[in-house]
């Protein structure tokens, strides 16, 4: 499975984790996404997005302002070219804080380049 093909795999199971009502869970997944979606703008921004989303269901005021500031520097990072490797995206955690990478993912991630990713 390629990175965007597992980051939508998370995306998809974190939706059915809202509609169940599991937001601590589906919170889970959407981190897990966070990790395979940092290289690319688009799905970064929308990783962020729905984390802000799901942040506001829990009514978790903290982590709805992180939220918000990641928002505001995802462009800046990838204009810089500042992101930390394996960074969960979540307010709990500095967001210029690169973070190990679980075997899995990193393999995800390594396999990246055996194939073009489509833009989004």
């Amino acid at each position: 499975m390629k990175p965007w093909s597992a980051c939508e795999a998370a995306l998809a199971e974190a939706g059915r984790l809202v509609t169940a009502g599991d937001l601590a869970a589906a919170f889970s997944q959407l981190q897990r996404a966070h990790v395979l979606a940092q290289r690319d703008f688009g799905p970064h921004l929308r990783v962020h997005l729905r984390m802000l989303s799901v942040a506001w269901a829990r009514r978790d005021g903290t982590e709805v302002r992180g939220q918000l500031l990641r928002i505001v520097l995802t462009p800046l990072g990838h204009l810089t070219g500042r992101l930390p490797r394996g960074n969960t995206g979540a307010s709990s955690v500095s967001a210029f804080a690169p973070m190990a990478v679980s075997a899995e993912l990193a393999q995800l991630l390594n396999d990246e380049h055996e194939g073009a990713r489509p833009r989004s």
